[in-house]
């Protein structure tokens, strides 16, 4: 082979730059939807895990005639495996309690999460 005969293998400047071109266009029109789905997997999440830890209450009021006094209750007496972790806040220590309105009926009366966050509907999560 000669040199005169030899080609050139490889890509041009203008093929590369059209391929990334193409590529980030492909992630600016995923990146958003990748992000929303994230939020409303975490929405979901934490009604999950209110209507779980809520339902646990109603069962252990039903059984003591009382809501307890701590979260950490609910686990002791096995109305709950362990406390759920707030999707938010990626804390087990962060939920609200609401007290009972007749303090002598337990401590715990509902559940929160405290998050400072809104949904994506407009309403703030520490609400729901």
């Amino acid at each position: 082979m000669r040199n005169g005969n030899l080609r050139q293998c490889g890509f041009t400047m203008i093929e590369l730059l059209v391929t990334l071109a193409i590529l980030g266009l492909l992630v600016a029109i995923a990146a958003p939807r990748y992000f929303a789905n994230i939020d409303r997997a975490k929405e979901g999440a934490l009604r999950e895990d209110l209507f779980i830890m809520r339902d646990a209450l109603d069962k252990f009021y039903s059984d003591r005639n009382r809501y307890p006094e701590t979260l950490d209750e609910l686990v002791t007496q096995h109305y709950l495996r362990k406390l759920p972790v707030d999707p938010y806040t990626r804390s087990a220590k962060s939920w609200v309690a609401i007290p009972a309105p007749d303090p002598a009926m337990g401590m715990v009366w509902d559940v929160r999460s405290g998050a400072p966050d809104t949904a994506s509907d407009g309403t703030w999560l520490k609400d729901w």
